[in-house]
């Protein structure tokens, strides 16, 4: 697993790389589904929590058009926290965000196979097809016009063969 140390002047370095690097450095890791563990420089102290909030934090800030957490729902959470006893909300929304991704992923592969399937491409399939067909087949017909004239020269060798052992066995006689 990846080691990203956080150090006192907030600065992040990424050891198997050996350079700093930002938020949206992380950010791009997670994207590319890179596991990685953010500690503190000094204690060893497990930060990776913290740090994705504050990825999450700088995503809402940055694009308010694709904004996830509305102020209702930010409140909500705030009110979980303060249960008696909390429900078990992490695990529903990990769970429930793991099915959506997993059909959002089902629908882009869905239009992307639409997509690949428009008449053109689907005419253009098809030739590529039919050459293939008939490759194999003007293959397969070539090997055995070639395997009957190898037969047809073998019996015709044989047949020649039998006749000069006839005829030798004809001039003996007379002799």
């Amino acid at each position: 697993m990846r080691v990203i140390r956080k150090y006192a002047n907030r600065r992040l370095y990424d050891t198997e790389q050996s350079r700093y690097v930002t938020l949206e450095d992380l950010r791009g890791l997670i994207l590319e589904q890179v596991p990685f563990r953010v500690e503190d420089a000094k204690s060893g102290e497990d930060l990776t929590r913290t740090i994705l909030l504050s990825i999450i934090i700088e995503q809402e800030q940055a694009d308010g058009d694709s904004e996830v957490f509305s102020n209702d729902l930010l409140a909500q959470f705030i009110r979980v926290y303060d249960m008696a006893q909390p429900l078990p909300l992490a695990r529903y929304l990990e769970q429930g965000t793991r099915l959506m991704m997993e059909q959002q992923q089902r629908m882009q592969d869905r239009w992307q196979q639409a997509m690949r399937h428009s008449p053109m491409e689907l005419m253009r399939e098809l030739a590529e097809e039919n050459m293939r067909f008939w490759q194999n087949n003007i293959n397969q017909a070539g090997k055995e016009e070639a395997s009957k004239e190898e037969a047809s020269k073998e019996e015709a060798g044989k047949e020649e063969a039998g006749k000069e052992g006839a005829e030798d066995a004809s001039n003996d006689k007379k002799r």
